[in-house]
C-alpha cells in the first residue's frame, strides 16, 4: 500500500462550487467534497489485487471553494473504488478531528462495497482492546496513525442510469391511501411462491406473488424500512447479531447492497441500483406507491468514540450537532450518539439532494422521516418554519410526494405530534395509545375491578384527531389524512403479540431484557404468551382456560385492526399483522434477522380468517366514501339545506345523541359513530362500539332523511365477533346474533341489536334510489 505522505495545501479559490459527489464526465470524473475546515483533501483511487492487497493512488484536490474541495480526474471509469483522506488539525476540544490515516466514504456515493470491522484503525483516536475484546481509548487523546483502508467500506463510482423506463407514479390520493410498513428482507424470506434466489431481495418484493398479496389485501402504498446503505453497530457484531432494521446509515445515496440478488451484487453497485429501480417500476405498474423510511437525523458513526468513516473525518463541526461548550461535545437528540446539525445549510442541502435523487432517479413516491423533529431543530429548538421544512413545502420535485414525519426525537421538547406543516402527514402516536388503551389496557384493568377511561379519547381519534392536526393557517387545512393511524409498527409488539403478552420478552437481544418500551398497553387476556393450541375448540363437558382465551384474543385483534382501518385518517398496517405474525413477545426486534422477525406465510385456519377479515375491512373502506374523508368534520349537514343529516354524529346505546355527561363519564363504554357520505347517493356508515366486558343491547341510531320517517334501514356489514367475514352472509350465525329483528336482506330499522363483550359492528345505510 502506498505510504501516507503529507499533502501540501492547494491554494484556496472562490470560484463556482461544483455539484458535490463524484460524477462521470468525459474520460474521467468530476469530484467535489465538503471539508470546510480541512487544510487539504485527497481523492484516493483504490484497486484490490487478487490476494486482497489494496493499491492506492492519491490525487490532491483543488480548493477550497466555499468549503468544497474539487477537481477533474481523467481515466476513472464506473466501478472504480475510491475514498477521501482529509488533512487538517486534530483538535478534539474544538470539534476538529482530521486524520489523513483514515479512508473516508464519500457522503454522496451512489454505491458502497465492503464491511466495517472492529480493527483499532477504524477509530480516529488511539484505541486498544481490553480484556473483553472491546476497543477502548480516549476520544480526546492523540490521533491514531494506523491506515484504515483495509477495514472500512469503500465508495464506488456508479454511472447515471439511463436504461430505465420513465417514472409513472400511481399518484394515489391521500384519502384513498392504505400504507403497509414492510422490511425488504423480512417480507419475502419465507414466501415459498417467490423463487429462493429472490427471497429477501428487492426483486423478491416486486415478484408477482408478493404484488398479488398486496393488491388482493387492498394496499396502495408500501412503506419500506431503511434501504439506504447501512452498517451494524460493533456491539451487535460482537454478539453475533445484526442491525436488522437498518437505522444506521452509511450512505444517503447508495442502496443497501445485501438486499439485492446475488447476481446483482456480483455485477456491482450499478446493477444493485438497477434492481432497486426495477422494483419501484414493477410496483408502479401494479398501482402501488413506494415510500422510503429515511434516517437523515444521524449516521452510523455513533458517539465520539465510534468509527471514523466519513462525516466525522470530513467536517465534524459542520455535520454534527454540538452543544456549544468547550471542550466540544456532541449534542445527542436522537439517542444514537450523534445527531446531524440541521442548523447548517450544507446538512440541509445534502438531505434535499438525497431526497431528489431517490425521487427522480429511482422513482420513489415519498419519504417517512425518522425522528423528524431533529430535522426541524434550529437555534432555539424545533421550528415548524425551519428552512428544511419550508423546502419540503416548496421544492418542485418534493412537494407533490407523500411526506410523512415521525414527529418526535429524544431531545428537549422532542414530542411534536400535529405540529409539522402541510403537506406533511405524521405518525399519530396518540391514535396508537388511545386504541390500545380502549381495547386492551382498560379491559385489563376492568377485569381486575379497576376503572379505565371512557370513550372521549377514542372518539377523537376515530374522527381524525382534529385536536392535533386541525391547527393550521387557515384552520383545518391539513384534514384527517395528515394523521397516519397505526396500532403497531416495526418497533413494539406485533398485533398478535399485543393480545398475548403484557410484558416484553427481549432476552434474545442480549441486553438483559432492558431494551424496548415498557409502555405497551397490551393485555394477555389472562395467560402470558402463546397458547398450546390456538386452533382448538371447546369440547362439551370440558374446560380449558386457553380454549376460552383464544377466541377472545382473536376478537381483540379484529377490534384493533378494524379501528385503524375505519377511523378517519390514513391507515398504516404493519407487514404480517394481517396474518397474525408473532415475535414471541419481543417488542424491539431491531437486531433479529431471522424467523422471529420475518413474515410467516404458513397460515393456520385462524390466520387465514384474519387475512380475509382485513381484506374485507379494507374493501369496505375502499367502497364507501364515508370512510375516506379528506376533510375534517363539522357536525353539520354536507348536502342540501333540507337534508338534516350531519357529516358526523355520536349516539349512545339507546340511539340518543351523546350528552356532556356521557362524554366525561369514565364508565361509559358504548358508542355509535355515524359518518355520512360526501356526495348524494353515497351510503352512510354506522360504527357501533362496545368496550364493556358485558353483552349490551343497542338501539341503532335513526337518521332523519335516510329511509323516511321511520329512520334508516341499516344493513350489517361486519361484526368483530365473526371469525370470518362470510359468517354474515345469507342470514348466517353472525347476523342472527347481531340483530333482534331483521328482514331477509339482513337490514334492521330501529330495533335493538346485541353486541358481544368487547366487540364492534359496522352498518351501512340502505342504498339510495
Amino acid at each position: 500500500m502506498q505510504a501516507l505522505a503529507p499533502t501540501p495545501r492547494p491554494r484556496p479559490s472562490h470560484g463556482p462550487v461544483p455539484p458535490l459527489g463524484v460524477h462521470l464526465a468525459g474520460d474521467g470524473v468530476d469530484v467535489a467534497v465538503l471539508a470546510s475546515h480541512a487544510s487539504a483533501v485527497d481523492l484516493c483511487l483504490l484497486d484490490v489485487s487478487p490476494d486482497g492487497e489494496i493499491h492506492e493512488r492519491r490525487v490532491a484536490l483543488d480548493g477550497p471553494s466555499y468549503g468544497v474541495w474539487h477537481g477533474r480526474v481523467p481515466g476513472v471509469r464506473e466501478g472504480q473504488r475510491y475514498g477521501f483522506r482529509a488533512h487538517g488539525p486534530w483538535d478534539p476540544a474544538a470539534g476538529l478531528r482530521y486524520n489523513p490515516a483514515k479512508l473516508l466514504l464519500d457522503p454522496y456515493a451512489r454505491g458502497l462495497v465492503g464491511e466495517l470491522d472492529e480493527d483499532p484503525s477504524t477509530r480516529g483516536h488511539v484505541t486498544e482492546r481490553d480484556a473483553s475484546g472491546a476497543l477502548v481509548g480516549d476520544p480526546g487523546g492523540p490521533a491514531d496513525p494506523r491506515n484504515s483502508a483495509a477495514h472500512v467500506p469503500h465508495s464506488i463510482v456508479v454511472a447515471p442510469r439511463t436504461n430505465h423506463p420513465p417514472v409513472r407514479r400511481p399518484q394515489v390520493p391521500w384519502a384513498d391511501t392504505v400504507l403497509y410498513e414492510a422490511h425488504v428482507r423480512g417480507l419475502t424470506m419465507q414466501l415459498e411462491a417467490v423463487p429462493e434466489p429472490l427471497r429477501g431481495t428487492y426483486a423478491g418484493l416486486a415478484h408477482p406473488a408478493t404484488i398479488a398479496h398486496l393488491r388482493d389485501l387492498g394496499v396502495t402504498t408500501i412503506e419500506l424500512l431503511p434501504i439506504h446503505a447501512f452498517l451494524s453497530e460493533p456491539h451487535l457484531v460482537a454478539k453475533g447479531l445484526t442491525n436488522y432494521w437498518g437505522y444506521s446509515t452509511a450512505g444517503f445515496f447508495a442502496p443497501h447492497a445485501p438486499y439485492a440478488t446475488r447476481a446483482a451484487q456480483e455485477a456491482g453497485p450499478g446493477a444493485v441500483v438497477d434492481e432497486v429501480r426495477g422494483m419501484v417500476h414493477l410496483l408502479h405498474e401494479a398501482g402501488i406507491e413506494v415510500v422510503l423510511d429515511v434516517v437523515h437525523n444521524h449516521t452510523c458513526e455513533g458517539g465520539v468514540d465510534g468509527p471514523h468513516l466519513s462525516w466525522r473525518g470530513l467536517d465534524n463541526p459542520v455535520h454534527y450537532l454540538h452543544d456549544g461548550a468547550t471542550p466540544a461535545r456532541l449534542a445527542d437528540v436522537t439517542g444514537t450518539g450523534n445527531s446531524l446539525d440541521f442548523r447548517r445549510a450544507r446538512v440541509v442541502q445534502a438531505t434535499l439532494d438525497s431526497l431528489r435523487y431517490w425521487a427522480q432517479e429511482i422513482g420513489v413516491d415519498g419519504f417517512r422521516f425518522d425522528l423528524a423533529v431533529t430535522l426541524g431543530r434550529g437555534p432555539s429548538g424545533f421550528d415548524p418554519d425551519h428552512p428544511f421544512l419550508v423546502a419540503l413545502q416548496t421544492d418542485p420535485v418534493l412537494n407533490g410526494l407523500k411526506l410523512i414525519a415521525e414527529p418526535w426525537d429524544v431531545g428537549p421538547g422532542g414530542w411534536r405530534t400535529g405540529q409539522f406543516p402541510a403537506p406533511m402527514a405524521e405518525w399519530n402516536d396518540r391514535f396508537r395509545g388511545a386504541v390500545r388503551q380502549f381495547w386492551l389496557a382498560d379491559p385489563r384493568e376492568a377485569s381486575h375491578g379497576r376503572q379505565g377511561q371512557g370513550v372521549r379519547e377514542l372518539a377523537t381519534r376515530l374522527a381524525g384527531s382534529a385536536d392535533l392536526f386541525g391547527h393550521s393557517d387557515p384552520p383545518l387545512m391539513r384534514g384527517p389524512v395528515a394523521s397516519i393511524n397505526f396500532v403497531t409498527a416495526h418497533d413494539g409488539f406485533t398485533l398478535a403479540d399485543l393480545v398475548a403478552y403484557e410484558h416484553k420478552h427481549n432476552e434474545a437481544n442480549g441486553e438483559g431484557n432492558r431494551d424496548g418500551s415498557d409502555d405497551n398497553r397490551s393485555w394477555n387476556h389472562g395467560i402470558e404468551g402463546r397458547l398450546q393450541d390456538e386452533e382448538a375448540v371447546l369440547e362439551h363437558g370440558g374446560f380449558e382456560p386457553g380454549l376460552v382465551i383464544a377466541p377472545l384474543r382473536r376478537r381483540s385483534i379484529r377490534n384493533l385492526m378494524a379501528t385503524q382501518i375505519l377511523a378517519a385518517g390514513s391507515p398504516m398496517l404493519t407487514a404480517g399483522d394481517e396474518m397474525g405474525r408473532t415475535q414471541r413477545g419481543n417488542n424491539n426486534a431491531y437486531c433479529q434477522d431471522g424467523p422471529l422477525s420475518w413474515v410467516s406465510w404458513d397460515l393456520s385456519p385462524w390466520r387465514k380468517d384474519l387475512l380475509a377479515t382485513t381484506t374485507h375491512l379494507l374493501a369496505l373502506r375502499r367502497e364507501h366514501a364515508a370512510l375516506r374523508s379528506d376533510a375534517f368534520f363539522h357536525g353539520r349537514p354536507r348536502h342540501a339545506a333540507e337534508d338534516a343529516v350531519p357529516d358526523l354524529a355520536w349516539f349512545d346505546s339507546a340511539g340518543r345523541p351523546l350528552d356532556h355527561d356521557a362524554w366525561h363519564d369514565p364508565g361509559f363504554r358504548v358508542l355509535q359513530m355515524l359518518r355520512t357520505g360526501p356526495d348524494e347517493g353515497d351510503r352512510d356508515v354506522l360504527v357501533v362500539v362496545n368496550g364493556a366486558l358485558d353483552t349490551v343491547e343497542v338501539t341503532l341510531a335513526e337518521v332523519p332523511g335516510r329511509g323516511g320517517a321511520a329512520g334508516c334501514a341499516w344493513e350489517l356489514a361486519w361484526d368483530s365477533d365473526w371469525e370470518h367475514p362470510t359468517e354474515g352472509e345469507h342470514g348466517g350465525e353472525g347476523t342472527e346474533g347481531a340483530s333482534a329483528d331483521q328482514d331477509p336482506a339482513g337490514r334492521t330499522g330501529a330495533q335493538p341489536v346485541l353486541l358481544e363483550p368487547l366487540s364492534m359492528q359496522v352498518y351501512l345505510s340502505a342504498p339510495q334510489r
